[in-house]
């Protein structure tokens, strides 16, 4: 195979990623969904490490490349997170602990899209630096909820917090992987 045709590869693999992930979203779906869509993205990341070249060439692929990278992020970071949230919470006695911090940490899931498409656009664009600005913005923005949260009944909503981040940073680090391989 060219180093061109596995850069299409690439591509294919990350659009049936970005498809997988948007069917994660339906909670039904979750558990099937979502650990495909990983799947699928490691699948890519493997296609485009382990080949001697892989090229996708051009800016106009490039930008498929890359928006279908970021759309992955964006939208297939949620419903792993929640995936690992359902395995957490397997664990833990009340069945509602979700629904308790999701009250505390209002707009996850927004936060979480603009956190992953971030983090994303600073590592393609080559600033690294830029990971830790999103997660010092994020943290400082989330601090006061979570010392109020803290401070009165136990919710969990900072081990949710940091759960959540950890999980959202590597999908959003993945993703970004498969497109520094694949340039």
């Amino acid at each position: 195979m060219t180093a061109d045709t596995w850069g299409a590869l690439v591509l294919v693999l990350l659009a049936f990623g970005l498809l997988c992930a948007v069917g994660a979203w339906a909670r039904t779906a979750r558990r099937i969904w979502a650990p495909a869509a990983l799947l699928v993205l490691l699948a890519a990341g493997i296609v485009a490490a382990a080949p001697p070249s892989v090229s996708v060439e051009g800016r106009g692929l490039t930008t498929v490349l890359v928006l279908l990278a970021g759309a992955l992020a964006v939208a297939g970071g949620g419903p792993v997170t929640a995936l690992v949230f359902d395995l957490v919470d397997r664990r833990e006695a009340p069945p509602d602990s979700m629904q308790s911090a999701g009250r505390v940490l209002r707009g996850g899931a927004w936060i979480g899209a603009l956190e992953r498409g971030a983090i994303l656009a600073s590592l393609v664009a080559g600033w690294p630096e830029g990971l830790a600005v999103v997660l010092a913005v994020k943290g400082l923005g989330r601090y006061p909820e979570l010392r109020a949260a803290e401070d009165g009944v136990r919710t969990g909503a900072a081990e949710r917090f940091i759960i959540g981040t950890f999980v959202s940073v590597l999908w959003a680090c993945a993703c970004a992987a498969v497109v520094a391989l694949a340039r």
